[in-house]
């Protein structure tokens, strides 16, 4: 079969090496890919946003299965226009991706179907949201309502933080429209966890767990970014922890968005935060996380497809979806003054050290081909350096070594990532 993927990150690198991983599949192709996704996808021009120019591709090249890893074209409703045309797609309708589109939606939801979570407002007026701040307990957390990168969150430990943050997210407008409405939440302390799932509309699996580190300098210091590294699974995910999630938040909110007449199918990401009262949810998204792909796919036994096709037809429960029994670390590595400004066009080298060595992967995210046709930086996260342990801390001492056997000029990594393994 010809399957073509839609995405050009880390998260996409990932699931397209996933895939060439099947038998089933003959060709594929990613649009618009990135240097990495070129060895395993034939990397087509087409931005993710050109729904039309997408779907005259899959038609004109046979597509059988299309697989979208990005969340702007899912919650645009790429897949409703797949539909649309008798096109086979892997993602959540364009009502049902308000999951992850929407904040308020989705904090909507987990109250009205009792889902653990923290206490919030809404506001559509930076007014009433500052008026709101002068007598809130702090710290306390800003949400933009809609997609933004990953950074639309923001920790205010003052009311003076949180007044200059409702400028720069209602005023100055600094995610645009994404800013329009903003979530004021209580903040929650405990430890975060990231559980992927597949979704069929009416069950539910849950991949292993992961746990990432969202800010940009050692220490959890510096400014949120996309995700600077990752590992899985997380030894803070219990039995107990599973036992309590399976229970009030997975199967609930698969049920909850059946009920709203928003069926889903594809992939939740559950944010979770093990508080003291239990877990909650932080946020939802509605695609594979990035880089928590990076560590979940490589562990995963099951044939991607078959996993695929079974959320399409509803037919996910007669998957028996398993993991290997080990550990995989993901180090990002960025361009430096990432997230905020960084140079591009640096030649990266190295990458061929990656070559038939078993249990390391390079992912690439921000990568393409310069004139020379060679493979330089171009965005802010370049590469996710994978490798696989028998325990975490192996995993982890194996990236760590990884990362010495590529590099660029303006190479930056948090040296940090899954010391949390070491408090396990």
């Amino acid at each position: 079969m010809k399957v073509l993927v839609v995405g050009s990150g880390g998260r996409e690198h990932a699931i397209c090496w996933k895939i060439a991983q099947s038998p089933k599949v003959d060709k594929i192709y990613c649009a618009p890919g990135n240097a990495g996704i070129a060895e395993v996808a034939e990397c087509i021009d087409i931005k993710a946003m050109e729904f039309d120019k997408l779907v005259a591709f899959a038609k004109n090249n046979a597509i059988d299965l299309t697989v979208v890893g990005m969340d702007d074209p899912l919650v645009g409703g790429i897949v409703d226009v797949f539909e649309a045309e008798g096109l086979r797609v892997f993602g959540p309708r364009k009502n049902a991706a308000i999951l992850e589109g929407s904040k308020a939606f989705s904090k909507d939801l987990m109250k009205k179907y009792n889902i653990p979570t923290a206490a919030y407002e809404t506001f559509t007026s930076a007014e009433d949201a500052k008026t709101y701040l002068e007598t809130a307990k702090y710290p306390i957390v800003l949400k933009a309502d809609g997609l933004a990168l990953g950074k639309g969150v923001l920790i205010c430990m003052t009311k003076e933080e949180a007044m200059d943050g409702v400028q720069e997210l209602m005023t100055d407008k600094k995610f645009g429209a994404a800013g329009n409405t903003i979530v004021i939440e209580e903040f929650m302390t405990g430890r975060e966890i990231s559980v992927l799932s597949f979704v069929d509309g009416n069950s539910i699996q849950i991949m292993s767990s992961a746990q990432d580190h969202k800010r940009a300098l050692d220490g959890d210091q510096g400014l949120n970014t996309g995700g600077m590294g990752n590992f899985s699974p997380s030894p803070f995910y219990t039995d107990e922890v599973d036992a309590f999630c399976k229970k009030y938040i997975y199967q609930a909110t698969v049920d909850a968005m059946k009920a709203e007449g928003r069926e889903f199918k594809g992939v939740i990401f559950f944010g979770l935060m093990l508080t003291e009262d239990g877990p909650k949810v932080l946020e939802y998204n509605a695609r594979f996380g990035d880089p928590e792909a990076q560590v979940v796919l490589p562990r995963m036994k099951n044939d991607i497809i078959d996993v695929f096709e079974a959320c399409i037809d509803g037919t996910l429960d007669q998957i028996d979806l398993q993991f290997e029994d080990n550990a995989c670390v993901c180090v990002v590595l960025a361009s430096d003054g990432y997230p905020v400004e960084y140079e591009k066009g640096f030649e990266i080298y190295g990458a061929e050290n990656f070559k038939n060595k078993e249990g390391y992967y390079l992912f690439h995210a921000g990568t393409k081909f310069n004139e020379e046709g060679k493979v330089v930086t171009n965005g802010g996260r370049v590469l996710g350096v994978t490798a696989l342990g028998k325990t975490l801390k192996e995993a982890r001492a194996n990236a760590y070594e990884a990362t010495e056997w590529v590099g660029f000029e303006n190479k930056y990594m948090r040296h940090d990532i899954g010391k949390a393994i070491d408090e396990a």
